[in-house]
């Protein structure tokens, strides 16, 4: 992508999480690299023992946030594996076309539009750390949870306040206990996202076995 120095890719991150005040990142783009910085020694050893500016930490956090949910786009979803599908989606490519399904079919609904995206984004956010776990292997339910709610209240703690871990960590909570409309039509869409992806398969005869677990797995539910 052509951006290599460490302070350029802070800067970046900055410009695209909105959330951070403009007064945080604007320093961080006007000055100049510290190595053409010349300093007075008695500054230097006076910035040396000061604590790191907030604005520096939230990048830091922001950037190791960023950097754990690449895994969601190289992780390829497990059920998928296991029936030999050629080429399968990732984790991130299913929560994509989730959160365009939960765009669209909230529109014409009263629910509120903004927050189906986000329990979309976030549902499966969990799936950075822990993996797609599916029942087939051989977790339980109780630990499958417990497991995914300590990435999120980890990554909750990563992000703080100022970046929003708290509404993540609740959005996931919401979503997990299916507490609201909105969370309740995105446990539906996460079936119909999955059935429609293993239509897909079938009809591009890119498996090497059956998928009708796929279709009946949803029966009733």
């Amino acid at each position: 992508m052509g951006i290599t120095s460490p302070g350029r890719t802070i800067i970046v991150f900055f410009i695209i999480i909105n959330s951070l005040a403009t007064d945080a990142f604007i320093p961080l783009i006007e000055s100049p690299s510290p190595n053409h910085i010349a300093r007075h020694p008695k500054m230097s050893q006076q910035n040396d023992q000061t604590t790191p500016h907030p604005a520096s930490a939230s990048a830091s956090a922001a950037i190791d946030f960023l950097t754990l949910t690449r895994n969601l786009k190289t992780t390829k979803r497990t059920g998928w594996i296991h029936r030999g599908v050629h080429h399968p989606e990732s984790i991130a490519d299913h929560m994509y076309r989730m959160s365009l399904m939960a765009m669209i079919s909230s529109f014409s609904t009263s629910l509120n539009t903004d927050r189906c995206i986000r329990l979309a984004l976030v549902h499966d956010l969990a799936e950075a750390k822990v993996g797609d776990i599916t029942p087939h292997c051989g977790v339980s339910d109780e630990d499958k949870y417990q497991r995914e709610l300590e990435t999120m209240e980890y990554i909750s703690s990563m992000l703080g306040p100022l970046m929003g871990g708290d509404e993540i960590l609740e959005l996931w909570k919401e979503y997990e206990d299916g507490t609201t409309e909105e969370a309740r039509l995105l446990k539906d869409l996460d079936k119909i996202e999955m059935i429609l992806q293993a239509q897909e398969y079938e009809a591009e005869g890119s498996h090497e076995k059956s998928l009708d677990q796929f279709f009946t797995s949803t029966e009733g539910k």
